[in-house]
């Protein structure tokens, strides 16, 4: 059975291999929140947390307390077994594309050369 860690490890690499995406793995200790997230990522300014089980396990109560609190805030979040898992919910939300679509900073910088604002 494939372990958590591997999941993440793949998790990461397809979602920094996106365009216009930063993720990191969260790490537990002294200096986090307990129950927070595995992955803290951001597409195109978007946060998208990630919480990361082999399949058939389930977060804890406080890891589901801990969601719910960052969805409140607006990110975008889940309980994910697979990058497939992960690309589905950035395509329900909208996300993946919006990976392929030009920076807004260019376009704003774009219509004040060319008079279009």
């Amino acid at each position: 059975m494939t372990t958590e860690r591997a999941i993440v490890k793949a998790i990461l690499a397809y979602l920094n291999g996106l365009p216009g995406c930063l993720a990191r793995k969260r790490w537990g200790g002294g200096m986090g929140v307990a129950g927070d997230p595995d992955i803290d990522a951001c597409i195109r300014g978007r946060s998208v947390q990630l919480e990361v089980k082999r399949p058939g396990e389930r977060p804890t109560p406080l890891q589901l307390k801990r969601i719910e609190e960052w969805r409140r805030a607006g990110a975008v979040v889940a309980v994910v077994n697979s990058v497939s898992d992960v690309r589905r919910l950035l395509q329900e939300n909208r996300l993946l594309d919006r990976t392929n679509e030009p920076d807004a900073a260019y376009i704003v910088g774009e219509q004040r050369e060319t008079g279009l604002s």
